[in-house]
């Protein structure tokens, strides 16, 4: 099970949008966790998502995706369970508070919220890494690699 968790090729494709997506996505879950970059933090996030609807322990799951899964991401490290989450999480996203806003960004304001297009490139992105792995200079690799050779790195 683990080896095909960590299985990938040496893709420079792969680890050029496995580096894009982690870095998109982790200031989305510096702003949840920390408040940086403008965001409401940790508590105001908990506050904000248990009004809607979500259950705690949801909440914690999406920060930790959004914060650590996208650090991961980064070092390749189980690719293909963060870039599901990750694309778990956007799916949820775009279909509680952006498909109604129809597909384009609200570039010049004149929309009441923002379209779902980023979201699409996201789960594109999230899709191919879960189908290919983390490409080349990936930790997956080393693991894979490793196990091989008989090492224990897990």
């Amino acid at each position: 099970m683990v080896k095909a968790l960590v299985a990938t090729d040496n893709s420079p494709a792969q680890l050029l949008i496995r580096l894009v997506l982690g870095v998109v996505i982790f200031p989305h879950g510096a702003q949840k966790v920390f408040g940086w970059f403008g965001g409401p933090g940790y508590a105001a996030t908990v506050t904000a998502f248990s009004a809607m609807g979500f259950p705690f322990w949801a909440i914690i799951m999406l920060m930790v995706s959004e914060l650590g899964g996208s650090l991961l991401l980064v070092l390749g490290l189980y690719t293909r369970i963060w870039a599901l989450t990750i694309g778990t999480a956007i799916a949820i996203c775009l279909k509680m508070n952006h498909l109604q806003h129809g597909f384009f960004m609200n570039w010049f304001g004149q929309q009441q919220g923002e379209g779902y297009e980023y979201h699409i490139l996201v789960l594109g992105i999230a899709l191919a890494l879960v189908l290919q792995g983390g490409g080349m200079l990936s930790l997956d690799r080393v693991l894979a690699r490793d196990r091989r050779r008989g090492g224990i790195l897990l």
